[in-house]
Order: C-alpha cells, then structure tokens, then sequence
C-alpha cells in the first residue's frame, strides 16, 4: 500500500503563485539510492525556471521542484553502503526536494557538517558543486592565482568567494549595491560595485594591469567581452549562467592574444558518475572546512515549505544576500 507526503505542487507554468501545498505518493528508493526524510531544501534559480515553464525537468528526473536537500537517512537500496538509515546528509537531488521525502543516489550524499543546521546543510550542495566543478575542475584555479567572481553576493557567489579566500587566492567580487559589497568584504574580497564601478578598471589597477587568472561569471551577455579585458595571460573564463544574455560579442584577436579559454557548463545534465566524483572531491578538499568552522554558507532567510511561494519572490526580487532555504516540518 502506498504511503503519501506533503509536496509542493506546481499547478501550471507561471509566477510563484501558481504554487501550492499537495499530496503525492512517497517514493521508494532503488538499489543504488537513499530515501531522506527531508528537513531542509535550498531554492535555486534553476527552480524559479522551472516553475515559469522554461527550465523542464529531465524526463528521468522528478517532477517536483528542488535541487538540494537535507535530512535523515529514512531507508537505504540494496546496493548502499557508505550510509545507514539516521544518518544526518545533505545532497544534490534530481528534482524532488520540495517535498517531506525524496530518493537521491548514495553516492551523492554528504554528511551535515559538525554544528550545522539542517537549513545551512541545505544550503551547501548545489553551490558547492557548482563551484568546485567550474572554477576548480574546469577552469584550474591553481595556488598563486587570481579569482574574479561576479555576483558575488548571491549563494553561488558567495560560496565561490568562501572557497577562494579560504584557500589562498586572492578574490575580486562585483555586487551591486552597498549592502551587498559590505557582505563580500566580509568574506575576504575585494568588493566591486558594478552600479558605480567598472569591474576591468578596478582589477587592472589592482593587479598592475597584470589581470585575474579566473572569472567566474553567471551573467553571460555584455559581460563576457569584459571578462576578456580583466583577463591576465592565459587565463580562464568559465560560465554558469546567462542572466544577462546569452549571447556575447567578442574580440577573437584578444582572445587569441591572452590564450584565454572560455569554458561553462550546467550540473543537472550531468552524469551520476560525474556527479559521484564532483561530491569526493568536495568530501576531501572543501568539507574539512565546512567542518573546522573555517567557512558557513550565507543564508538571506528561511520559509516554510508551505511558504516556498515567498521565498521565488525574494529570489526574484535580487535584494538577497546568500540563499533562501525552506524547511520541512
């Protein structure tokens, strides 16, 4: 007989309204899976798409919003081993995390930080992975170098700005607005506003006009002709959004000039084994932070999972600092 949960139910494409609180049938985890009993989930942009009917979900992913969970371990697959029913893990979902329960792969699963909320361990999949494997993986950031990050400020920024600081590098970061260049300061960049500042100009004089050696960029547009003149020789742009625009005019005699490379990618598409190595990486290189108190995500605010209709309209709005979180009674 079937059990049933509490889900968020999108009616039909369109603005946050059009969600509302359901019922749906609990899912059964397969031999590779977890079934987490969920206590938190993290809002992402990808979510706001999804739900205005223009980010589809795969046809093998769950229907249900949410990207990014954490919870209790509630039942194990056959074939699981690293983790045991009452373990305390936050994931990466595909689809399904705006819901009392949701099935992820094991091997997408890392444990809640030593001292952490359920809502700060929410906050950490979906940005983590997105940063390590972008400016770490595919861009190459190495000891020594430079980080540009815009959007500083927003989850996925500041986790960057986090990572960045945290791990030697000297970080510039753009936000818009007072408030929000205040929060990157403290996070140990060097703050840029993009209202009243060039960002090329700032990180030519502050580098000698030597240019970063990475840029994160999730604006896409404009921007990315201007990534090319804040760009030291041989160095790296990697894409993650195209808020901006998604499509760029470019100097391809600057681009050859600086040997710079232009790379991007989005986490959904990719493979369970891809993600698997993506969250070791994480568990060796970044967690021991997240654990040692060196590093904690930024939450704007948290809403109930029945109030996740205020939550798009803070992320919409883009007044936040860090992320939005629902939590699951």
């Amino acid at each position: 007989m079937a059990e049933w949960m509490r889900q968020i139910v999108v009616e039909a494409p369109g603005g946050p309204e059009v969600m509302r609180m359901g019922e749906g049938e609990r899912p059964e985890p397969g031999e590779l899976d977890v079934l987490i009993r969920v206590r938190a989930a993290g809002v992402n942009r990808a979510d706001l798409l999804q739900r205005a009917g223009k980010y589809p979900p795969p046809a093998d992913a769950s229907p249900i919003l949410g990207l990014e969970v954490a919870g209790e371990i509630a039942a194990v697959g056959a074939g699981v081993t690293d983790w045991k029913v009452g373990d305390a893990v936050c994931s990466l979902t595909h689809g399904g995390g705006y819901a009392e329960y949701v099935v992820v792969k094991g091997a997408h699963c890392l444990p809640v930080p030593k001292g952490f909320e359920m809502a700060e361990a929410a906050a950490l999949p979906e940005a983590a992975m997105t940063v390590w494997s972008n400016v770490f993986e595919a861009a190459r950031l190495a000891e020594g170098e430079t980080l540009l990050v815009h959007g500083g400020a927003s989850g996925v920024g500041s986790c960057a700005v986090q990572y960045g600081v945290a791990l030697g590098h000297k970080v510039f970061a753009t936000a818009g607005g007072e408030r929000k260049c205040v929060a990157v300061r403290k996070l140990g960049a060097e703050a840029i506003d993009y209202r009243a500042e060039d960002f090329v100009t700032v990180v030519q004089a502050a580098t000698q006009k030597r240019g970063v050696d990475v840029i994160l960029d999730m604006v896409g547009g404009d921007y990315v002709a201007r990534d090319l003149h804040a760009l030291a020789l041989d160095g790296r742009i990697t894409l993650i959004s195209t808020q901006g625009g998604r499509r760029a005019d470019i100097d391809l005699s600057l681009l050859m000039r600086k040997r710079a490379v232009i790379t991007g990618s989005t986490l959904r598409p990719r493979t369970v084994q891809e993600k698997a190595a993506i969250v070791a990486a994480l568990r060796e290189k970044i967690w021991p932070l997240y654990e040692s108190g060196r590093i904690r995500p930024v939450i704007e605010a948290t809403f109930a999972l029945e109030e996740a209709a205020g939550a798009h309209r803070g992320l919409e709005e883009g007044k936040h600092v860090g992320k939005f979180v629902l939590t699951v009674a």
